[in-house]
């Protein structure tokens, strides 16, 4: 897994990348209350916002970690914003992205490097 400045974790899994948020950004966040997922067959470009968390303390935006394609969201999530504080990492994934160019997965922090950054 690789994780961002902006608390989002990234997993390749097959020809797509998974996108969610860190237990540290769920826990910052307090208890999500809405989430806007982004339209499937979305092209994207990295930085792009393309989700919106709504929680009891703020609002928060889910940047495009890298350029690609939305090829799946996890509707789960619309009906039970719930679960980003539950399983961040696991069940509350946010989308899938099909990326342009794998390498820019390389800017990203190892979970060590992450841990650092959080410390």
């Amino acid at each position: 897994m690789k994780f961002t400045e902006e608390h989002e974790w990234l997993r390749v899994e097959g020809d797509v990348v998974v996108v969610g948020v860190t237990a540290h950004a769920a826990e910052q966040l307090g208890d999500v209350v809405f989430v806007e997922l982004p339209e499937v067959d979305t092209e994207v470009t990295k930085d792009d916002e393309v989700c919106v968390i709504e929680s009891v303390k703020a609002a928060s935006d889910i940047l495009a970690p890298i350029d690609g394609e939305i090829v799946e969201v996890n509707e789960v999530l619309a009906d039970e914003p719930g679960k980003v504080n539950e399983d961040p990492i696991g069940d509350a994934w946010f989308f899938k992205i099909k990326p342009a160019d794998l390498s820019q997965m390389d800017d990203y922090m190892d979970e060590a490097a992450y841990n650092d950054f959080i410390g």
